[in-house]
């Protein structure tokens, strides 16, 4: 089976809206058609995040409590056992890469310029979120 870590934007943004490519992503993983790898550092900064007043104003608390709830019960919570500096631009994006290299997942979906352009680390590719979509949907026919 497929599996992936999905970055916090893409978390957030599935979340936000369900009705978007993200948020079709995530329902592919309620629907078990891959493994969503996370990490406590992946939990946190998504948890920050989701707490910002431009979610609060959308999403009701509960809402995101069970979100994360549903995260920590379901995905495959990972500890880092790598460590990976300058890799990426950014500090959090090379955990992004730590946790993925940790949980020995597949693919790492990002909304993220500066890391899509790495396209791949390791044996572990780099990919749009349309692009996994599109990846999701050609294992789903084969």
């Amino acid at each position: 089976m497929i599996s992936a870590v999905l970055d916090t934007n893409i978390l957030a943004s599935g979340a936000l809206k369900p009705s978007s490519i993200p948020g079709q992503i995530l329902k592919q993983w309620r629907d078990d058609k891959f493994e969503l790898i996370i990490s406590q550092h992946i939990l946190s900064e998504l948890e920050e995040t989701l707490n910002k007043s431009y979610f609060r104003n959308i999403l009701k608390t509960q809402d995101i409590d069970d979100f994360l709830e549903l995260l920590l019960s379901e995905a495959i919570l990972t500890l880092i056992t790598t460590t990976i500096q300058g890799v990426a631009t950014h500090p959090e994006d090379d955990l992004v890469l730590a946790t993925a290299e940790s949980g020995k997942a597949s693919f790492v979906v990002t909304g993220d310029h500066g890391l899509q352009n790495l396209k791949q680390f390791k044996n572990i590719k780099i990919v749009s979120p349309s692009t996994f979509s599109e990846i999701l949907h050609t294992e789903k026919a084969a």
